[in-house]
């Protein structure tokens, strides 16, 4: 049995894990974002919830957070928790509730949930894609994290590698700031606030994403030609991750994973780009759509205690 935590700036959503197919939720409870002894407090209640329905101590404690470890200090960069920001925190947490700990960021759990028991299930190489708030992603390669140790792999959205020409015809684009200090980001251009900024510059217009696709959808021209654009930005940067990382599966999550048509125009235009030719689509929907950052937590512990019990 492990106890697993998907651990975000409003809440701690915790279960208890017996197998990936018992994953037992308990009631969600408020994240205290500046207080460390009742961040640790929260996670011992719910510990101790377990302990009592199991009869038995977890073998672990496997957390999802929307951070990174840093590799090369073990400290947690969480902008949105201050109480654990900065911290060693696997070692920390380990210390004060006396379990091992796993931590892993949350777009590399919503992939190993989706590698595991999700739309990528039976293959190989996974990389999963985020298109929200932000775009972001993880790669899986036999069942286990490239990020095993923490790190920034998969985080294909940060870089300044964003086409000044897409679409067709072509149109001339700017290369847009974006909030990790770089400028031309996919983060910054292709995140649901992301195509409201280019939707702007193309049309001068203020539209939600969610108006913009409805309204491509009904045929709308002005954001048929936004959702062109979009699609060509994107897809460009992520034929490379397909190419370098050989996956065969891409499944998406994150509000924009929302709109069918979408990811199925992303589907065809990234199947033109890249070198190994798919007769089938390979950018999906995810399969997990409730709690997959709980879900790919629960296969961490449950991978760390089989682990366990074969020594």
């Amino acid at each position: 049995m492990i106890v697993c935590f998907d651990i975000g700036g409003t809440a701690i959503k915790g279960a208890l894990a017996t197998s990936p197919e018992d994953i037992r939720p308990f009631p969600r409870q408020p994240t205290p974002i500046r207080d460390f002894g009742a961040f640790v407090a929260t996670l011992a209640s719910t510990i101790t919830e377990a302990e009592a329905i199991a009869g038995e101590r977890p073998a672990c404690i496997a957390i999802s957070i929307a951070g990174v470890i840093d590799p090369d200090t073990t400290n947690a960069v969480v902008a949105n928790i201050p109480c654990i920001n900065g911290r060693p925190l696997q070692a920390e947490l380990e210390a004060a509730l006396g379990l091992p700990v796993i931590v892993a960021n949350d777009a590399d759990c919503f992939v190993l949930a989706e590698a595991g028991i999700g739309a990528a299930k039976g293959h190989r190489v996974v990389f999963g894609v985020i298109l929200g708030t932000g775009v972001g992603g993880g790669l899986v390669v036999d069942g286990k994290l490239i990020n095993r140790d923490g790190g920034f792999a998969g985080e294909w959205g940060h870089g300044p590698v964003q086409a000044t020409e897409a679409g067709q015809p072509p149109i001339r684009l700017p290369r847009f700031q974006c909030g990790c200090g770089q400028v031309g980001c996919l983060d910054a251009v292709c995140s649901a606030r992301g195509m409201e900024k280019l939707h702007r510059e193309l049309h001068g217009e203020s539209r939600t994403s969610e108006d913009i696709l409805q309204a491509w959808q009904n045929g709308e021209t002005a954001p048929a030609r936004t959702v062109d654009v979009y699609i060509d930005v994107l897809t460009g940067p992520l034929s490379l991750v397909v190419n370098v990382t050989g996956t065969t599966m891409l499944p998406v999550g994150g509000g924009l994973s929302n709109v069918p048509a979408l990811i199925s125009a992303i589907d065809r235009a990234l199947r033109t780009k890249i070198l190994r030719k798919f007769d089938r689509p390979i950018v999906v929907p995810a399969g997990c759509r409730v709690e997959p950052g709980l879900i790919g937590a629960a296969l961490l512990g449950l991978d760390y205690a089989s682990g366990l019990k074969g020594k």
